[in-house]
């Protein structure tokens, strides 16, 4: 799906995404020092904000440039004096990511739901790990490929799902070492049964 598509999926009324973070991304992130953040492929930016109310200098990138509009609009409404800067910017996941203002790296690059075929997700993966600081943290969160016949919801596409052991794979080349790799349930409601993510934690090894 073409940057287009989504411009016009977010042009609608009502928010995509919910207003909160994902619940993995505020269990693994939650307790880390806040520094500075990069979250790829954010949609309207509901990671970033959370992040940014966290006190973490967070940037929001997106290849819709209406998404990154209405973050830019609900971080007006939202984020305070206390909370630590946000920007929201147009940055295409499979092209190199957006240095924060202050140049360098990124403590935490984050993707959530960024559902690609694995060629893609190779490249947008190794771009997201070059932006990361040595001993910076990169976090997936993504629908499974199990997800399929053992869960609920999500793309029906086995070729945008990934196991953890198929995102750990793709990064097998890459200047990291894993951290975590899971397969978790997340609650859907009124679903008979949850939803099966893999939650992969990464830290940045020296290239």
């Amino acid at each position: 799906m073409d940057s287009a598509a989504w411009d016009a999926r977010y042009a609608g009324a009502d928010l995509v995404s919910s207003v909160g973070p994902n619940a993995f991304v505020a269990e693994v992130v939650g307790p880390m020092t806040p520094g500075r953040a990069l979250d790829i492929a954010a949609g309207e930016g509901r990671n970033a904000l959370w992040l940014a109310e966290q006190g973490w200098d967070a940037t929001s990138a997106d290849f819709s440039p209406v998404a990154v509009e209405r973050a830019q609009g609900i971080a007006a409404e939202r984020l305070g004096a206390g909370a630590g800067p946000f920007r929201a910017v147009v940055a295409d996941a499979l092209s190199p990511a957006p240095a924060p203002t202050a140049g360098g790296g990124y403590d935490l690059v984050l993707f959530a739901y960024l559902q690609l075929p694995d060629a893609d997700w190779r490249v947008a993966l190794r771009h997201g790990v070059a932006a990361a600081l040595p001993g910076g943290s990169v976090l997936v969160v993504c629908h499974a490929e199990r997800n399929l016949t053992e869960g609920v919801g999500g793309p029906q596409d086995a070729a945008v799902l990934h196991d953890p052991e198929a995102v750990v794979a793709a990064a097998a080349d890459l200047a990291v070492e894993v951290v975590s790799a899971e397969l978790r349930e997340r609650p859907v409601e009124g679903a008979g049964r949850p939803a099966l993510d893999s939650v992969v934690l990464f830290r940045r090894l020296e290239s």
